[in-house]
């Protein structure tokens, strides 16, 4: 297997004034606006394109947005004869960008799927209670150690292997915070609280993953036509049971992100698109793998790298 593989970014890579410049000249991205402000009840065009910041930061609403502007870039690629990827991923949330491309779900349903899955994460834990910190320059198992020495009874836990010398840990605020000073205690590069509403992947999610397994067991999930490879097991997977499965494991395991960049190269991938909002992924691909590059298509200008 050689060729092209799609990246679908997660929360995070939000900004407002998303998806305007896509929407203003093509109309398969206005068109797949439109479907999910029909399925959501909202706006999502006026959430993206004017904010207010801190309303599309919100989980509920941003994991909805991000995945409406991935749809509508992936669409448009399609609709324009772009090259095809021969696999796809998506980061946390992206995952189910990525499968919506692949064929395995309905945009309807993603569109409603992920709204619930904000609104469970967001829930499921008091504001305050949890927190998120970027671990710089420290070893995977370093973090892993520092983490089990400093939870006390406490969650604290590996939640995004992102690259080599990047991951993130998530849990009770306190441990979190406990984590942070221990890793620069062991000289780390940097270690910096994350502004996030809620600690994703870890076992405080525990009660949104069983939310959200009812909410999947209502939906139809398609073999994908091209196999998308998961957080969770860093492997490429056609099998609709299993990316069911994957899709509720995901919530409360790390997403191996690292891992999965390089089962994507030794599968053959010689080039790397981000298809959607922002450049996040295409520095975790720089930071990751050597001489296999990353374009970000987004708006009008990034189509013809793909041959739109």
């Amino acid at each position: 297997m050689t060729g092209l593989a799609y990246l679908f970014p997660g929360q995070g890579s939000q900004y407002v004034g998303m998806g305007r410049a896509l929407c203003e000249a093509m109309p398969e991205a206005r068109a797949t606006f439109g479907e999910a402000s029909e399925v959501l009840g909202l706006d999502l065009a006026a959430l993206c394109y004017e904010g207010p910041e801190e309303f599309l930061a919100l989980t509920a609403n941003v994991q909805p947005a991000i995945l409406t502007v991935s749809v509508a870039v992936a669409r448009t690629l399609e609709a324009r004869g772009a090259r095809r990827p021969v696999l796809v991923a998506g980061h946390s949330l992206g995952e189910y960008s990525a499968l919506v491309c692949a064929g395995a779900l309905a945009f309807r349903d993603a569109v409603r799927l992920v709204r619930r899955r904000g609104e469970f994460m967001q829930e499921t834990i008091p504001a305050g209670e949890g927190a998120m910190a970027a671990i710089l320059g420290l070893e995977p198992s370093e973090v892993e150690a520092l983490c089990h020495e400093v939870a006390k009874g406490e969650v604290v836990s590996c939640a995004n292997y992102n690259s080599p010398g990047q991951v993130v840990v998530s849990g009770h605020r306190e441990a979190v915070g406990r984590a942070v000073a221990a890793a620069r205690a062991r000289g780390a590069r940097r270690a910096v609280p994350l502004p996030v509403s809620a600690p994703f992947h870890c076992a405080l999610m525990a009660p949104a993953a069983a939310r959200l397994q009812a909410e999947l067991d209502r939906v139809e999930i398609h073999q994908p036509a091209v196999p998308v490879v998961t957080n969770v097991e860093a492997e490429p997977t056609q099998d609709p049971a299993r990316i069911r499965d994957l899709l509720v494991s995901q919530v409360v395991c790390p997403v191996r992100w690292d891992a999965s960049l390089r089962r994507m190269a030794a599968a053959g991938v010689t080039l790397f698109a981000e298809v959607g909002p922002g450049k996040v992924l295409a520095g975790l691909v720089r930071r990751t793998l050597d001489g296999i590059p990353c374009v970000n298509v987004e708006d009008p200008s990034g189509l013809a790298a793909l041959g739109a």
